[in-house]
Protein backbone atom coordinates (compact mmCIF):
# COMPACT_ATOMS: atom_id res chain seq x y z
CA UNK A 1 0.00 0.00 0.00
CA UNK A 2 1.20 3.53 -0.76
CA UNK A 3 0.84 5.24 2.57
CA UNK A 4 1.87 8.63 1.43
CA UNK A 5 1.59 9.97 -2.12
CA UNK A 6 1.49 13.62 -1.39
CA UNK A 7 4.12 16.33 -1.67
CA UNK A 8 3.40 20.01 -1.73
CA UNK A 9 5.33 21.83 -4.43
CA UNK A 10 7.57 24.52 -2.94
CA UNK A 11 9.60 27.37 -4.37
CA UNK A 12 13.34 27.12 -4.81
CA UNK A 13 15.75 28.37 -2.19
CA UNK A 14 19.53 28.32 -2.49
CA UNK A 15 21.57 28.63 0.66
CA UNK A 16 25.34 28.82 0.55
CA UNK A 17 26.81 26.65 3.31
CA UNK A 18 30.04 25.10 4.35
CA UNK A 19 28.86 22.02 6.19
CA UNK A 20 31.43 20.62 8.57
CA UNK A 21 32.81 23.63 10.43
CA UNK A 22 29.81 25.97 10.78
CA UNK A 23 27.47 23.19 11.92
CA UNK A 24 29.47 22.76 15.14
CA UNK A 25 29.30 26.35 16.33
CA UNK A 26 26.04 26.30 18.27
CA UNK A 27 25.91 22.66 19.36
CA UNK A 28 25.47 23.50 23.04
CA UNK A 29 22.08 25.07 22.32
CA UNK A 30 20.39 21.73 21.60
CA UNK A 31 19.84 18.88 24.03
CA UNK A 32 22.69 16.36 24.50
CA UNK A 33 21.98 13.19 22.56
CA UNK A 34 23.15 9.62 22.90
CA UNK A 35 21.72 6.31 21.79
CA UNK A 36 20.98 5.10 25.31
CA UNK A 37 18.76 8.05 26.11
CA UNK A 38 17.36 10.21 23.33
CA UNK A 39 16.18 13.72 24.10
CA UNK A 40 12.44 14.31 24.05
CA UNK A 41 12.66 15.83 20.60
CA UNK A 42 9.33 16.95 19.12
CA UNK A 43 8.64 17.98 15.56
CA UNK A 44 7.52 17.07 12.06
CA UNK A 45 8.45 15.03 8.99
CA UNK A 46 9.43 17.29 6.08
CA UNK A 47 8.90 15.76 2.64
CA UNK A 48 10.86 17.64 -0.01
CA UNK A 49 12.92 14.53 -0.91
CA UNK A 50 10.37 11.89 0.08
CA UNK A 51 9.57 10.83 -3.50
CA UNK A 52 11.93 11.43 -6.44
CA UNK A 53 10.24 13.76 -8.92
CA UNK A 54 10.98 13.24 -12.65
CA UNK A 55 12.11 16.85 -13.11
CA UNK A 56 13.99 17.04 -9.82
CA UNK A 57 12.90 17.82 -6.28
CA UNK A 58 12.64 21.24 -4.67
CA UNK A 59 14.98 22.12 -1.83
CA UNK A 60 13.83 22.11 1.78
CA UNK A 61 12.25 25.42 2.73
CA UNK A 62 13.76 27.70 5.38
CA UNK A 63 10.29 28.92 6.30
CA UNK A 64 9.45 25.43 7.60
CA UNK A 65 12.45 25.31 9.92
CA UNK A 66 11.81 28.85 11.13
CA UNK A 67 8.18 27.95 11.80
CA UNK A 68 9.12 24.90 13.86
CA UNK A 69 11.35 27.04 16.05
CA UNK A 70 8.70 29.77 16.35
CA UNK A 71 6.18 27.18 17.51
CA UNK A 72 8.57 25.64 20.06
CA UNK A 73 9.62 22.44 18.27
CA UNK A 74 13.17 21.15 17.85
CA UNK A 75 13.12 18.11 15.52
CA UNK A 76 12.72 17.47 11.79
CA UNK A 77 12.80 14.01 10.27
CA UNK A 78 13.65 14.04 6.57
CA UNK A 79 12.36 10.90 4.79
CA UNK A 80 14.62 10.59 1.73
CA UNK A 81 14.50 8.64 -1.50
CA UNK A 82 17.96 7.65 -2.74
CA UNK A 83 16.59 8.10 -6.27
CA UNK A 84 16.69 11.86 -5.67
CA UNK A 85 20.50 11.93 -5.62
CA UNK A 86 21.43 9.06 -7.92
CA UNK A 87 21.43 8.95 -11.69
CA UNK A 88 18.82 6.68 -13.31
CA UNK A 89 20.06 3.10 -13.64
CA UNK A 90 23.29 3.84 -11.75
CA UNK A 91 23.08 3.64 -7.97
CA UNK A 92 26.71 4.72 -7.60
CA UNK A 93 26.58 7.94 -9.63
CA UNK A 94 25.56 10.84 -7.40
CA UNK A 95 23.78 14.09 -8.20
CA UNK A 96 25.66 16.68 -6.19
CA UNK A 97 22.96 19.33 -6.59
CA UNK A 98 20.39 17.17 -4.79
CA UNK A 99 22.91 16.28 -2.09
CA UNK A 100 23.64 19.97 -1.66
CA UNK A 101 19.96 20.47 -0.87
CA UNK A 102 20.36 18.01 2.01
CA UNK A 103 23.49 19.87 3.13
CA UNK A 104 21.39 23.02 3.19
CA UNK A 105 18.72 21.30 5.31
CA UNK A 106 21.36 20.30 7.86
CA UNK A 107 22.58 23.90 7.89
CA UNK A 108 19.00 25.16 8.30
CA UNK A 109 18.71 22.87 11.31
CA UNK A 110 21.79 24.51 12.83
CA UNK A 111 20.53 27.96 12.02
CA UNK A 112 17.10 27.38 13.57
CA UNK A 113 18.14 25.02 16.40
CA UNK A 114 16.34 22.00 14.93
CA UNK A 115 17.75 18.47 15.20
CA UNK A 116 17.88 16.86 11.74
CA UNK A 117 17.14 13.15 11.40
CA UNK A 118 18.06 11.75 7.96
CA UNK A 119 16.04 8.69 7.01
CA UNK A 120 16.34 6.43 3.97
CA UNK A 121 12.63 6.12 3.20
CA UNK A 122 13.50 4.54 -0.13
CA UNK A 123 16.82 2.72 0.17
CA UNK A 124 18.53 0.71 -2.56
CA UNK A 125 16.53 -2.53 -2.44
CA UNK A 126 13.64 -1.52 -0.18
CA UNK A 127 10.72 0.84 0.29
CA UNK A 128 7.48 0.14 2.14
CA UNK A 129 5.64 2.03 -0.62
CA UNK A 130 5.32 0.99 -4.27
CA UNK A 131 6.89 0.72 -6.73
CA UNK A 132 8.89 -2.27 -5.61
CA UNK A 133 12.65 -1.99 -5.88
CA UNK A 134 14.38 -4.07 -8.61
CA UNK A 135 16.53 -5.84 -6.00
CA UNK A 136 15.75 -6.96 -2.45
CA UNK A 137 17.76 -5.31 0.32
CA UNK A 138 17.12 -8.21 2.71
CA UNK A 139 18.39 -10.98 0.43
CA UNK A 140 20.48 -9.45 -2.37
CA UNK A 141 24.04 -8.47 -1.52
CA UNK A 142 24.19 -6.07 -4.47
CA UNK A 143 21.41 -4.02 -2.92
CA UNK A 144 23.01 -4.21 0.52
CA UNK A 145 26.38 -3.12 -0.85
CA UNK A 146 24.73 -0.14 -2.54
CA UNK A 147 22.78 0.86 0.56
CA UNK A 148 25.89 0.57 2.71
CA UNK A 149 27.85 2.64 0.19
CA UNK A 150 25.28 5.41 0.32
CA UNK A 151 25.25 5.51 4.11
CA UNK A 152 29.06 5.55 4.15
CA UNK A 153 28.93 8.56 1.84
CA UNK A 154 26.54 10.36 4.20
CA UNK A 155 28.75 9.47 7.17
CA UNK A 156 31.82 11.00 5.48
CA UNK A 157 29.84 13.99 4.30
CA UNK A 158 28.61 14.92 7.77
CA UNK A 159 31.46 13.71 9.95
CA UNK A 160 32.01 16.16 12.75
CA UNK A 161 28.45 17.45 12.86
CA UNK A 162 27.45 16.95 16.52
CA UNK A 163 24.89 14.32 17.45
CA UNK A 164 22.67 16.91 19.06
CA UNK A 165 22.36 18.38 15.55
CA UNK A 166 22.18 15.28 13.35
CA UNK A 167 21.24 11.60 13.47
CA UNK A 168 20.88 8.81 10.89
CA UNK A 169 17.70 6.69 10.65
CA UNK A 170 18.72 3.57 8.71
CA UNK A 171 15.70 2.30 6.73
CA UNK A 172 12.08 3.41 6.98
CA UNK A 173 9.64 0.84 8.38
CA UNK A 174 11.20 -2.55 7.60
CA UNK A 175 8.32 -4.92 6.93
CA UNK A 176 7.71 -8.44 5.66
CA UNK A 177 11.20 -9.42 6.75
CA UNK A 178 12.37 -11.65 9.60
CA UNK A 179 14.30 -10.13 12.47
CA UNK A 180 17.33 -12.25 11.57
CA UNK A 181 17.44 -10.90 8.00
CA UNK A 182 16.83 -7.32 9.08
CA UNK A 183 19.48 -7.45 11.82
CA UNK A 184 22.04 -8.70 9.30
CA UNK A 185 21.34 -5.72 7.06
CA UNK A 186 21.17 -3.17 9.87
CA UNK A 187 24.47 -4.32 11.37
CA UNK A 188 26.19 -3.95 8.00
CA UNK A 189 24.85 -0.41 7.61
CA UNK A 190 25.94 0.49 11.15
CA UNK A 191 29.38 -0.97 10.45
CA UNK A 192 29.83 1.13 7.31
CA UNK A 193 28.66 4.31 9.03
CA UNK A 194 30.94 3.78 12.01
CA UNK A 195 33.90 3.04 9.78
CA UNK A 196 33.60 6.63 8.55
CA UNK A 197 32.23 8.30 11.69
CA UNK A 198 32.42 6.15 14.85
CA UNK A 199 30.46 8.65 16.95
CA UNK A 200 27.42 9.16 14.73
CA UNK A 201 24.06 8.75 16.46
CA UNK A 202 22.17 5.98 14.63
CA UNK A 203 18.50 5.02 14.96
CA UNK A 204 16.70 1.95 13.63
CA UNK A 205 12.98 1.81 12.95
CA UNK A 206 11.16 -1.11 14.51
CA UNK A 207 10.04 -4.13 12.53
CA UNK A 208 6.53 -4.57 11.09
CA UNK A 209 6.28 -0.95 9.89
CA UNK A 210 7.87 0.36 13.06
CA UNK A 211 5.61 -1.46 15.50
CA UNK A 212 7.97 -4.09 16.95
CA UNK A 213 11.23 -3.47 18.87
CA UNK A 214 14.31 -5.10 17.33
CA UNK A 215 15.84 -7.11 20.19
CA UNK A 216 18.67 -8.31 17.97
CA UNK A 217 20.07 -4.77 17.68
CA UNK A 218 20.40 -4.07 21.41
CA UNK A 219 24.06 -5.08 21.40
CA UNK A 220 24.91 -2.60 18.63
CA UNK A 221 24.39 0.41 20.89
CA UNK A 222 22.02 2.21 18.51
CA UNK A 223 18.66 3.81 19.36
CA UNK A 224 15.29 2.73 17.96
CA UNK A 225 12.19 4.46 16.60
CA UNK A 226 8.60 3.33 16.88
CA UNK A 227 5.82 4.44 14.52
CA UNK A 228 2.29 4.75 15.89
CA UNK A 229 -0.63 4.39 13.48
CA UNK A 230 -2.61 1.81 15.44
CA UNK A 231 -5.47 1.25 15.29
CA UNK A 232 -5.29 1.75 11.52
CA UNK A 233 -9.08 1.58 11.30
CA UNK A 234 -8.96 5.03 12.90
CA UNK A 235 -5.78 6.59 11.52
CA UNK A 236 -6.18 5.39 7.92
CA UNK A 237 -9.96 5.54 7.57
CA UNK A 238 -10.75 6.11 3.86
CA UNK A 239 -7.06 6.66 3.13
CA UNK A 240 -6.35 6.38 -0.58
CA UNK A 241 -3.18 4.39 0.13
CA UNK A 242 -5.05 1.57 2.00
CA UNK A 243 -7.15 -0.70 -0.18
CA UNK A 244 -10.62 -1.27 1.25
CA UNK A 245 -10.39 1.45 3.89
CA UNK A 246 -13.37 3.20 2.32
CA UNK A 247 -15.48 0.23 3.45
CA UNK A 248 -14.53 0.52 7.11
CA UNK A 249 -17.10 1.88 9.58
CA UNK A 250 -16.55 5.47 10.64
CA UNK A 251 -14.25 5.33 13.66
CA UNK A 252 -14.60 6.91 17.08
CA UNK A 253 -12.19 7.00 20.00
CA UNK A 254 -12.01 4.77 21.96
CA UNK A 255 -12.46 2.42 19.02
CA UNK A 256 -15.12 -0.26 19.36
CA UNK A 257 -14.58 -2.89 16.63
CA UNK A 258 -17.54 -5.21 16.10
CA UNK A 259 -17.09 -8.36 18.15
CA UNK A 260 -13.65 -7.31 19.44
CA UNK A 261 -12.27 -5.71 22.56
CA UNK A 262 -12.39 -1.94 22.82
CA UNK A 263 -9.16 -0.20 21.84
CA UNK A 264 -8.49 2.67 24.25
CA UNK A 265 -5.63 4.47 25.94
CA UNK A 266 -4.87 1.56 28.25
CA UNK A 267 -4.82 -0.85 25.32
CA UNK A 268 -2.26 1.41 23.60
CA UNK A 269 -0.20 1.42 26.78
CA UNK A 270 -0.29 -2.36 27.09
CA UNK A 271 0.14 -3.36 23.46
CA UNK A 272 2.28 -0.59 21.99
CA UNK A 273 4.09 1.31 24.72
CA UNK A 274 5.09 -1.38 27.19
CA UNK A 275 7.13 -3.52 24.74
CA UNK A 276 9.17 -0.43 23.87
CA UNK A 277 9.58 0.47 27.55
CA UNK A 278 11.06 -2.98 28.08
CA UNK A 279 13.49 -2.31 25.25
CA UNK A 280 14.37 1.05 26.81
CA UNK A 281 15.22 -0.71 30.07
CA UNK A 282 17.95 -2.56 28.16
CA UNK A 283 19.73 0.70 27.43
CA UNK A 284 18.11 1.62 24.10
CA UNK A 285 16.88 5.15 23.51
CA UNK A 286 13.35 5.36 22.04
CA UNK A 287 11.68 8.01 19.90
CA UNK A 288 8.35 8.07 18.03
CA UNK A 289 9.44 8.80 14.47
CA UNK A 290 5.98 8.91 12.89
CA UNK A 291 2.34 9.19 13.89
CA UNK A 292 -0.78 10.92 12.62
CA UNK A 293 -4.39 10.59 11.48
CA UNK A 294 -5.58 10.98 7.91
CA UNK A 295 -8.01 13.77 7.13
CA UNK A 296 -11.09 11.56 6.59
CA UNK A 297 -11.30 10.62 10.26
CA UNK A 298 -13.35 13.23 12.11
CA UNK A 299 -11.30 16.01 13.64
CA UNK A 300 -12.68 15.35 17.13
CA UNK A 301 -11.78 11.66 16.92
CA UNK A 302 -8.32 12.41 15.57
CA UNK A 303 -7.58 14.87 18.36
CA UNK A 304 -8.89 12.51 21.04
CA UNK A 305 -6.60 9.70 19.82
CA UNK A 306 -3.66 12.07 19.54
CA UNK A 307 -4.28 13.40 23.05
CA UNK A 308 -4.02 9.91 24.55
CA UNK A 309 -0.90 9.07 22.52
CA UNK A 310 0.82 12.33 23.45
CA UNK A 311 0.03 11.80 27.12
CA UNK A 312 1.50 8.28 27.02
CA UNK A 313 4.68 9.47 25.32
CA UNK A 314 5.09 12.36 27.74
CA UNK A 315 4.76 9.96 30.67
CA UNK A 316 7.36 7.71 29.03
CA UNK A 317 9.70 10.63 28.38
CA UNK A 318 9.70 10.06 24.62
CA UNK A 319 9.80 12.61 21.86
CA UNK A 320 7.72 12.36 18.71
CA UNK A 321 7.47 13.49 15.09
CA UNK A 322 4.15 14.07 13.32
CA UNK A 323 3.65 12.94 9.74
CA UNK A 324 3.61 15.64 8.42
CA UNK A 325 3.80 19.45 8.60
CA UNK A 326 1.99 20.32 5.33
CA UNK A 327 -0.56 17.84 4.04
CA UNK A 328 -3.25 15.32 4.84
CA UNK A 329 -2.01 14.42 8.33
CA UNK A 330 -0.45 17.77 9.18
CA UNK A 331 -1.33 21.05 10.86
CA UNK A 332 -1.10 23.04 7.61
CA UNK A 333 -3.27 22.57 4.53
CA UNK A 334 -4.71 19.21 5.56
CA UNK A 335 -8.05 19.80 3.75
CA UNK A 336 -10.20 18.36 6.52
CA UNK A 337 -13.85 19.18 5.93
CA UNK A 338 -14.73 19.66 9.62
CA UNK A 339 -12.06 22.15 10.70
CA UNK A 340 -12.40 25.89 10.99
CA UNK A 341 -9.02 26.80 9.58
CA UNK A 342 -7.07 29.91 10.44
CA UNK A 343 -5.52 31.84 7.56
CA UNK A 344 -1.82 31.77 8.34
CA UNK A 345 0.86 33.17 6.03
CA UNK A 346 -0.69 31.75 2.91
CA UNK A 347 -1.64 28.44 4.56
CA UNK A 348 -4.69 26.99 6.26
CA UNK A 349 -3.68 26.31 9.88
CA UNK A 350 -5.37 23.75 12.12
CA UNK A 351 -4.83 25.78 15.27
CA UNK A 352 -6.56 23.29 17.54
CA UNK A 353 -4.21 20.48 16.50
CA UNK A 354 -1.20 22.75 16.81
CA UNK A 355 -2.22 23.80 20.33
CA UNK A 356 -2.57 20.13 21.31
CA UNK A 357 0.92 19.33 20.02
CA UNK A 358 2.45 22.36 21.72
CA UNK A 359 0.91 21.36 25.05
CA UNK A 360 2.78 18.04 25.04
Amino acid sequence: MNRREFIRATSALTIATAVSAPLSLEAAELKPANARHLPRWRGFNLLAKFIAEPKGNPPFQEEDFALLTEWGFDFARLPLSYLCWTEPNDWFKLREKELKDIDDAVELGRRHHIHINLNFHRAPGYCCNPPKEPLDLWTDDKALDACAWHWAHFARRYKGVPNDRLSFNLVNEPANVTEKKYVRVAKRLVQEIRAEDPQRLIISDGLDYGRVPVEGLVETGIAQSTHWYDPVQLTFYKSHWVNGSDQWPEPSWPLKPAGKAVVNKEALRRDLLEPWKRLEQKGVGVHVGEFGVDRHTSHATALAWMQDCLELWKEAGWGWCLWNLNGELGVLDSNRVDVKYEDFRGHKLDRQMLNLLQSH
